[in-house]
């Protein structure tokens, strides 16, 4: 099963270390995705920009507007995403537990829905208003 690892960290923490300590965070989270990725754990990973790059998007007055900045008005930011596979929950839990990006901040984890028989059922009903 499929479980989206969401990592959060607060703002200016990386930017505060020093390029040494930085550099070891990165060897370390790499080290261990290698591994994570070696034992068929990762389905996809993506790090973020800053969330001062961020755009959102609503819908206001019957269409889409939008706001500088990330959705979250939050002290600690989303940092980047990994999709883990994972036997169940607390085998996704057991392998970001060890992650040394736990350090950094905190991560949320959620399981993949599966949508598969909700598009069937959409493509059908929409196959039979196109009749």
């Amino acid at each position: 099963m499929k479980y989206i690892c969401l990592g959060y960290m607060e703002p200016g923490k990386f930017e505060k270390m020093s390029e040494s300590e930085r550099n070891t965070v990165f060897d370390e989270c790499f080290e261990y995705n290698d591994h994570l990725r070696a034992n068929g754990h990762v389905a996809a990973e993506v790090p973020l920009q800053p969330p001062e790059t961020a755009v959102t998007l609503y819908w206001k007055n019957g269409k889409v507007a939008t706001t500088d900045g990330p959705y979250a008005e939050t002290k600690e930011q989303l940092g980047g995403l990994l999709i883990l596979e994972a036997r169940d929950l607390n085998h996704a839990i057991q392998l970001i537990s060890q992650h040394p990006g736990m350090k950094m901040g905190t991560n949320e984890i959620r399981p993949v829905a599966d949508l598969s028989e909700i598009i069937k059922e959409s493509e059908q009903r929409r196959r039979n208003t196109a009749r």
